[in-house]
């Protein structure tokens, strides 16, 4: 049963500049092959001619070391960025505005991979569903690099009785796993997802800026060897907060590690924009804020959030690349800078991110509860408010990561108040899930195990989250294991589950095959039995005094490490089974119907696979998406008309 209603349109002919060549022009030729010609080619150029002109022997006042390497590295970096950005052909576009060629239909429908096949996903292209699918393979390809790091410190956390890695190889993998998994988490709905569906769930054909859409993609892809080099460099070796100033005396790897931050932020920042900007502009007619569904305000608010704190993130390393490169003193006390400057910075994200991740995450759970459980969402408006709460809260937080710096004591307890009182607003999300449980008719398939493991996951997370909030309580647990599992439980065991679930239920949209039921549980319910094994034990170990980022540690420890250790590589055994479930199911699976779970949102009355503008007419919405079981007034009218004519048949 549908909830829209056609609209006619009425369409003119809109004048179009000539057609100068083939549609698309330079960019027929220009594809992810010459990105990488690009980059590669531009960093090997960038480096040599670096290295021409920097004094050889000049040491660094803060680092004691031959800067020659630092400026050549970070030449090489800036010139794999600009070059893959213009060998993907980011840049054609604003040059050919700046020469006064403006781009035909022709052009636009080329540039959003009309009939290009597969090799569209290779491409600079401006289609909001390609970009989801590109999202999609980036996001796994982050993950599987920061799941191969996190074996290894499991590794060597689980070899007790030998050290595998060097004390600073290893810091430099618990670093790089760190900042790997973050970004991971933060694109893993609101990238393949926030693209692929929000601008059909809200009756849009596209977004509203396409080709921001496609710089925001290919910008992370950027992003990404950049992080990857700092490991063969020396890495992180300060964790991913990379505090200040041993960042500054860190290996040159350190480099790799900012100019990730850098371009990344560039990335969300303009991810966040095109998002907002649709979500506002773009909601078909008659979709009122009461009718939007869920899922549009959790990206939308994820949005807002990141739009406003990686900012802070980016200037963070912005002025610590300063401060390494061109000797300026940010951070460097011994200059008259400050070291709680760069950590209100970076926590001014540190925290708004944890909610970056679990909002969209909330908000998937919100939108496949209804569909399985067959019946409305229970309270739409206390789920409103629950995010509109959360949003407000976040950037009110932030201090609670520095009870035990030493900044400004007297705003501990102001900042504990206002973490405890953000729990809040994200229990009127758990409520809301719960309450469209309760007594449900439960369809119980893939997504809605996934809904289930978050819920389980997100209140062990939530209550162990309490116990850090309070000054107290943190002077104990600071540092120590009992913080890493939170912190797991909250991203990952809310995070990467909630992202199974909506993977699972949105696979038939994006796709067009069903994911494969019975690997993808097996895969599913292995990674959650993993997760409890690694990160329940690790509270146990925190709470016997474990420290975290430790090579060594006292035998009392063994027997937490060991069932962690085994855990973890459970993790891995069930995401591989998961993974081959998706390869599997997308390569060889049956082809399913455009709805196959019966729903009701906007998104699922397309034909699957989706056309290239969505719509063929632009919908008309005329209830809200979560009326299961609540009779639609055109079906009533249908009926009573029906009643009418038999009733006249009758009397005549």
């Amino acid at each position: 049963m549908s909830s829209v209603a056609p609209a006619h349109v009425h369409s003119a002919e809109v004048p179009q500049p000539a057609q100068h060549g083939k549609p698309g022009g330079i960019m027929r030729r220009l594809n992810f092959g010459t990105g990488l010609i690009g980059g590669i080619g531009l960093a090997i150029i960038a480096g040599v001619v670096t290295s021409q002109f920097v004094p050889s022997g000049y040491a660094s006042p803060v680092t004691f070391a031959p800067m020659e390497g630092e400026y050549v590295y970070l030449a090489v970096l800036l010139g794999w960025v600009i070059g893959f950005m213009a060998g993907m052909g980011a840049f054609v576009g604003p040059i050919r505005w700046m020469l006064g060629r403006e781009s035909t239909h022709l052009d636009a429908e080329y540039m959003a991979g009309k009939d290009l096949g597969r090799s569209r996903y290779w491409k600079y292209t401006t289609d909001h569903k390609v970009v989801g699918i590109q999202y999609l393979i980036v996001t796994f390809i982050v993950f599987g690099f920061g799941g191969l790091l996190a074996m290894l410190i499991r590794t060597e956390l689980g070899a007790t009785w030998t050290e595998v890695f060097s004390p600073a190889f290893y810091n430099s993998i618990i670093g790089t796993h760190g900042i790997a998994m973050i970004i991971a988490m933060i694109i893993a709905v609101s990238g393949p997802l926030g693209n692929f569906i929000v601008p059909m769930m809200i009756g849009a054909r596209d977004m509203a800026y396409p080709r921001l859409n496609a710089l925001s993609i290919w910008l992370l892809v950027a992003a990404v060897p950049c992080l990857i080099s700092s490991l063969f460099l020396g890495g992180i070796q300060d964790g991913w907060s990379a505090y200040q100033p041993l960042a500054s005396q860190a290996p040159i790897g350190m480099l790799g590690y900012q100019m990730t931050i850098i371009v990344f932020a560039i990335s969300t920042g303009i991810a966040s924009v095109n998002l907002m900007t649709t979500i506002l502009t773009m909601r078909a007619k008659g979709m009122s804020w009461s009718r939007t569904p869920i899922f549009v305000y959790g990206i939308f608010a994820a949005s807002l959030m990141g739009l406003y704190a990686f900012p802070f993130y980016q200037y963070s390393q912005i002025l610590s690349l300063s401060d390494r490169v061109f000797n300026t003193s940010f951070f460097n006390p011994l200059e008259g800078g400050s070291v709680w400057l760069y950590e209100n910075l970076f926590w001014l994200l540190g925290h708004p991110e944890v909610y970056v991740i679990i909002i969209p995450t909330a908000a998937v759970l919100m939108e496949i509860l209804p569909v399985f459980m067959r019946k409305p969402l229970f309270s739409f408006n206390f789920a409103v408010a629950g995010i509109v709460g959360v949003v407000a809260l976040s950037g009110l937080v932030w201090a609670h990561h520095m009870y035990m710096t030493g900044w400004a004591p007297a705003v501990n307890y102001p900042f504990m108040l206002s973490t405890e009182m953000i729990s809040i607003p994200v229990g009127f999300l758990v409520l809301v899930v719960i309450g469209t449980l309760w007594r449900g008719t439960s369809w119980s398939r893939l997504p809605l195990m996934a809904v289930y493991a978050v819920v389980f996951n997100k209140m062990i997370g939530g209550v162990t989250g309490i116990y850090l909030s309070d000054v107290p309580a943190d002077q104990y647990f600071h540092g120590s294991m009992f913080v890493v599992a939170h912190f797991h439980y909250m991203l990952m065991g809310a995070g990467f589950f909630g992202a199974m679930g909506g993977i699972a239920f949105y696979f038939p949209k994006m796709t067009g095959k069903i994911l494969d039921e019975r690997y993808g549980s097996i895969g599913l319910w292995t990674v959650f039995v993993g997760f409890q094994l690694t990160f329940g034990s690790m509270f146990v170990a925190g709470l016997q005094g474990q420290p975290r980022r430790v090579l060594q540690f006292d035998e009392q420890f063994d027997i937490s490490n060991w069932i962690s250790t085994i855990g973890a590589y459970t993790i891995g055994v069930g995401t591989l089974i998961f993974l081959g479930a998706i390869i599997f199911s997308w390569r060889d699976g049956p082809m399913v119907s455009g709805n196959p779970w019966a729903s009701k949102s906007l998104e699922w009355q397309t034909p699957t696979p989706v056309p290239l503008e969505n719509f063929a007419v632009l919908p008309v919405v005329t209830e809200r998406p979560y009326n299961y079981g609540v009779p639609d007034p055109y079906d009533e009218e249908l009926r009573a008309h029906d009643g009418d004519e038999l009733e006249s048949a009758g009397a005549r």
